[in-house]
């Protein structure tokens, strides 16, 4: 009997010695020979530290865009959720600012605007600065929104001459005249008109080149979200000059927190192939010809009366209002040019001769 158990064990432990030589698991194992996940964090080579994929880069869409579509510079700060404003004692100094080099405008302070978490809002409004003693104009501020912007056909302005109006012509100049009344904030934001606290002496590369994309750009996202935006112009005179050099011009959508509006530019009041003399005015051509026609006009002030201009033949330069379907000239205060749609009307300043050598009838209501 003692054998027959003998024999049993020997052949148990046989048996179990098989199985382990066979290598049978009796449980299962996870299994790590499998790739690793495409979820886990992955190396960048610059900094060797494991970091999250949605880190590595952001979306260009998500940047700042500039009026042409480009992406604009931000500084590191900035985030494609936005940048969140914070009090900030940086102040700017027309020193920071490159000299002129073919673009109309440049960004400064990283293109991120000076505004503040104090200056957030989302009520709509416009201020101006009052006139300095030498006429010139000031600051000009506003919250962009639609119940500010205009429902009518842009009025006349031709009345008004900021500092450093020249009624002046030259071959080089897109439309012949070097100097615009230029909008501090355009009449598509705020529908000020003939408002002096509003309108400095730029040169038409300004007010269409640096500018207009800009004033375009807001005004469009505005009536598109029903958002708003901080918008600020300063005009940037040197000295006692009475042409400003040029204008800082910054915007910030706030209720996306600048995500898609958000710049801060320096647009420089240059004419290529013009040289400016900013003391005063006066201009003349670059390679050292001069203008078509120049009528000197002195500046005025809303008090003083304005006197027709004339050039050096004697013939009167006076302001009208252009109508380029009927082919009509008005004066600024004609009723009838009040009626003009805005992609009819048409500013100009010169001779009534010189329109009627264009084509153009001069008004029957108003007699020009």
């Amino acid at each position: 009997m003692k054998k027959k158990w003998t024999v049993s064990i020997l052949a148990f432990l046989l048996a179990v010695s098989l199985l382990a030589g066979c290598g049978i698991e009796t449980t299962s194992q996870p299994d790590v020979s499998a790739e690793p996940s495409q979820s886990t964090t992955v190396e960048t080579p610059d900094s060797g530290q494991d970091v999250e994929p949605d880190d590595t880069e952001s979306d260009p869409e998500d940047q700042p865009q500039g009026p042409d579509g480009s992406e604009q510079e931000t500084d590191s700060s900035a985030s494609a959720s936005g940048h969140e404003l914070e009090p900030s004692g940086v102040t700017f100094t027309l020193s920071s600012v490159p000299a002129y080099s073919g673009s109309a405008y440049v960004a400064v302070n990283g293109n991120v605007p000076y505004f503040t978490a104090d200056d957030l809002t989302t009520t709509s409004f416009e201020s101006y600065s009052s006139l300095d003693s030498l006429g010139r104009c000031g600051v000009a501020y506003a919250c962009a929104g639609q119940d500010i912007m205009p429902t009518e056909d842009r009025g006349s302005i031709g009345q008004v001459k900021p500092t450093g109006w020249h009624t002046v012509k030259y071959d080089c100049v897109d439309g012949k005249y070097l100097y615009n009344r230029c909008h501090l904030l355009g009449y598509q934001l705020t529908g000020e008109n003939a408002n002096e606290e509003n309108l400095i002496t730029g040169t038409r590369y300004l007010n269409i080149e640096g500018m207009l994309p800009f004033e375009n750009m807001v005004a469009d996202y505005v009536q598109e979200t029903d958002n708003h935006v901080l918008y600020r112009v300063t005009p940037i005179f040197e000295g006692s000059n009475l042409l400003a050099s040029g204008v800082l011009m910054e915007g910030y959508s706030v209720e996306d927190s600048g995500e898609d509006i958000l710049f801060c530019v320096y647009a420089y009041n240059v004419q290529p192939g013009v040289t400016i003399d900013y003391a005063t005015g006066d201009s003349y051509l670059t390679s050292g010809g001069s203008a078509i026609s120049e009528e000197p006009s002195a500046p005025v002030t809303s008090q003083q009366p304005e006197e027709p201009e004339t050039s050096g033949t004697g013939t009167v330069q006076s302001d009208y209002v252009l109508n380029t379907n009927t082919k009509k000239f008005h004066l600024p205060s004609c009723s009838s040019a009040d009626d003009i749609k805005e992609s009819n009307r048409q500013e100009y300043s010169g001779s009534r001769e010189d329109l009627i050598a264009q084509g153009y009838d001069s008004c029957k209501r108003c007699n020009p």
